[in-house]
């Protein structure tokens, strides 16, 4: 029996493979042309996102929660986001996302930034530490976290990390010596339930405490 492949003459097998091209294409043509508008603008938006990806990406390097990473980043990403979603970090919380709340307050060199309006890669060769990385044992508090609790702290507890990161902040700052220096330091950070006696009580406690040790 002859081999499929001799079955055909040159000829005839290129014309062959140019139909089933040009049918391959007139599908594609006539996929494009029925879709909905916004099928195509997603599939243009995920291109869109891998290009970016691909090419917009940085080396950075940092120490986080004491260890230290070296990895490839997109400098679009907000520390927030590489905290949460890329490192599982989820105790810095997303309030606000516009820099009113405090809610997602870290430390970057000791000092207490917003995570949600800082990039990531603006902490190339720094020092970050979230609430996770306040005591080396997860099993003990850290003197702020302590204070917290005994002073009751936090209600609905979402602003707490926040609270907590900013409260050290404004120790190492020297900006805790009487109440109403506390709470015109810590107005950056918005107790929804309203524990404001009771945070502030719980800073100038563990001021007392080394509350601004990490």
């Amino acid at each position: 029996m002859p081999d499929d492949k001799n079955c055909f003459s040159d000829k005839e097998n290129s014309l062959h493979h140019a139909r089933r091209k040009f049918l391959k294409q007139s599908v594609a043509v006539t996929a494009i042309a029925i879709a909905p508008p916004s099928l195509i603008k997603a599939a243009e938006n995920k291109a869109d996102e891998k290009a970016a990806e691909y090419f917009e990406k940085q080396s950075m390097e940092l120490i986080l929660n004491g260890t230290p990473k070296k990895l490839n980043i997109e400098p679009r990403t907000t520390m927030v986001d590489f905290l949460r979603e890329q490192h599982l970090l989820t105790g810095t919380k997303k309030g606000c996302d516009y820099g009113q709340c405090g809610a997602c307050t870290v430390l970057i060199d000791g000092k207490r930034v917003l995570s949600c309006m800082t990039l990531a890669i603006m902490a190339h060769g720094k020092q970050v530490v979230s609430i996770e990385g306040l005591t080396d044992d997860p099993e003990k508090l850290h003197p702020m976290q302590e204070a917290f609790v005994k002073h009751e702290g936090m209600q609905c507890g979402y602003c707490t990390p926040g609270q907590i990161m900013s409260a050290i902040g404004c120790l190492r700052e020297g900006h805790a010596n009487d109440a109403e220096e506390v709470r015109q330091y810590m107005s950056g950070n918005i107790c929804r339930c309203g524990a404001y006696p009771n945070i502030v009580e719980a800073i100038l406690e563990a001021k007392e405490k080394g509350g601004d040790k990490v």
